[in-house]
């Protein structure tokens, strides 16, 4: 990846971040209050994706009913199959999903990373 191409990702994340979508309030409060860090609008190749977990390897994308339609459905699997290409574990959750449930989104994602972390021991 160029500098330039890379200079213009991290800028777009940077954006990004300033401008919030609408369940982000939510998540903050989530986040900030849960024991392993969460990175927002983390660059990751050429993509930015919601939120990454280093230490689970976990990347959490909250999809907007645009990426249920082509041409953005397929570039969705794409774009996972890449990610999931460096060994990370991706997980999408429709945004209208965590505004009907939630605290059930925040505990299915507890549970993706407490086994990430658990199997990540196990490798080592």
């Amino acid at each position: 990846m160029s500098a330039i191409f890379k200079e213009v990702i991290c800028q777009k994340a940077r954006f990004q971040t300033k401008t919030p979508y609408m369940s982000a309030p939510l998540w903050y409060n989530f986040l900030k209050n849960y024991p392993v860090r969460f990175l927002r609008q983390k660059v990751i190749d050429s993509f930015i994706v919601d939120f990454y977990c280093h230490a689970a390897r976990l990347v959490v994308e909250i999809d907007g009913s645009e990426h249920y339609v082509q041409p953005n459905l397929q570039k969705d699997i794409s774009r996972t199959e890449t990610i999931e290409k460096r060994h990370l574990k991706v997980i999408r959750i429709p945004n209208n999903e965590v505004h009907k449930n939630f605290r059930g989104v925040c505990e299915y994602i507890d549970i993706c990373v407490k086994e990430a972390l658990e199997f990540n021991e196990k490798k080592i």
